[in-house]
């Protein structure tokens, strides 16, 4: 789930939200050890000079997995986790989201707008390259007629264009004749390093359109199609169902230096991404949605439930000042594309009180609040629990930053927790398993 920012302070802690829910309680699947190690892994990146304990995991990692490692980058202090995407032979640079479903890179020669829908130049939009050039790829197919994708988030951007089918690889997997999303028009502020997005959740919340006129875009007339891991599934690109992601934390002072930082994780297909783990594992269904839309629907276990993001039970928040607190959520999403844990209101408010010295709640021109916690503050232990295992936090993902708190936000375990885990989705099974990372 791309959460895109107004505000240029990193937010590394919570967006508070006002959400209701009704809890409903899910026993653990399993407790067990880790899958076992992937068939296709890519590392991820964010370009400032890693520490020594970074370096020797990275070592220790290649040596291991060597035929099967991808990494990840990271961008835009840690906001952003990014891989390499080779689409009908073109590179970029792709944000790696497990909150959204779409694949889409910019297509060349698109259309960049202001706020007001004027026409401005390319650079505005910041996008990492040209795009993808059609008439370049030797297997390009399209555009699909009568089909638009119209993806739009919560700072007024939107990015809207046709479809095509081209064959698409991440590091040794690929995938022929897959279906992505290429904008020509976009509304959008991006950091000069990535060209779009690698959707991971499922089907359902795909955002293309049986229509070519955007505002005619609704629930009515989605057309679902599959996946990029969904499709390397069908196509027995993988011998196990399921892909796991471990996230690098870089350092606020790196940086400052350089937003982009190489070698910060990991996205493993078909097996557990390669970083040093303890025993505290546990496995989780996965909880389906159920309602008139894909967007006004409520966590549901009924049979008929639809599937559209990683969401999973809390069972509780532990922190100073938590007692007495209802913390548990049964619709929380695992979502590496967003930055923060969006947590219920009351926990965010105890939480950032519990700091030394405690954050500060600010209005915003926006009508947002914000969160802001000095960067010297020492941060209180927090501790997630779910499916009766318990997660820590390490304090070195707590701050400094900005929290903001927005009443129609959904709730998100985001990369501020993910760092600390590795989280391995089965969307074929519908569960998820998280795994204690070793301290580094």
């Amino acid at each position: 789930m791309r959460l895109l920012w107004t505000i240029s302070i990193v937010p590394y802690l919570f967006w508070p939200a006002n959400a209701d829910f009704t809890f409903m309680q899910h026993r653990a699947l399993s407790q067990h050890e880790a899958p076992p190690p992937a068939e296709f892994t890519v590392p991820f990146t964010a370009k400032v000079p890693r520490r020594k304990s970074k370096l020797a995991t990275g070592r220790w990692e290649m040596r291991s997995f060597r035929e099967a490692t991808v990494s990840l980058d990271g961008a835009n202090f840690e906001t952003e986790y990014l891989t390499n995407i080779t689409v009908g032979g073109q590179n970029f640079s792709v944000i790696v989201d497990t909150g959204s479903s779409d694949t889409w890179i910019i297509q060349k020669g698109f259309m960049c707008s202001d706020a007001n829908g004027n026409p401005v130049s390319e650079s505005t939009c910041a996008f990492g390259s040209q795009g993808f050039d059609r008439e370049e790829s030797k297997t390009f197919q399209g555009p699909f007629p009568n089909a638009l994708c119209n993806l739009t988030y919560g700072s007024g951007f939107f990015l809207n264009g046709p479809i095509g089918f081209d064959n698409i690889a991440i590091g040794g997997l690929s995938v022929s004749h897959q279906e992505i999303c290429l904008p020509t028009q976009a509304r959008y502020e991006g950091d000069g390093i990535f060209s779009g997005i690698l959707g991971l959740a499922f089907p359902a919340g795909i955002n293309v359109f049986n229509t070519t006129v955007p505002a005619n875009a609704s629930d009515g007339n989605r057309l679902p199609f599959d996946p990029f891991f969904f499709s390397a599934v069908k196509e027995k690109k993988v011998k196990r169902p399921f892909f796991s992601v471990a996230l690098n934390r870089g350092t606020f002072g790196q940086e400052s230096n350089d937003q982009f930082d190489p070698n910060l994780g990991f996205l493993s297909f078909g097996g557990i991404a390669p970083v040093p783990v303890v025993n505290t594992s546990v496995t989780v269904p996965i909880q389906g949605y159920q309602g008139d839309s894909i967007f006004n629907s409520t966590p549901s276990d009924s049979p008929d439930a639809e599937f559209v993001f990683y969401t999973i039970n809390v069972d509780s928040y532990t922190f100073p000042r938590s007692s007495g607190l209802l913390t548990a959520s049964n619709n929380t999403i695992l979502d590496t594309g967003t930055p923060v844990n969006i947590v219920p209101t009351d926990v965010a408010a105890a939480y950032t009180a519990a700091f030394n010295p405690p954050a500060t709640l600010i209005p915003t021109t926006n009508g947002l609040q914000i969160y802001v916690v000095d960067c010297n503050a020492t941060a209180p232990d927090f501790l997630v629990t779910i499916g009766n295992t318990t997660f820590s936090i390490d304090p070195q993902d707590q701050g400094p930053g900005t929290l903001a708190v927005d009443p129609d936000s959904v709730l998100v375990l985001g990369a501020v927790f993910l760092r600390n885990v590795v989280a391995t989705f089965n969307p074929m099974a519908r569960e998820v398993t998280l795994t204690q990372r070793t301290k580094y």
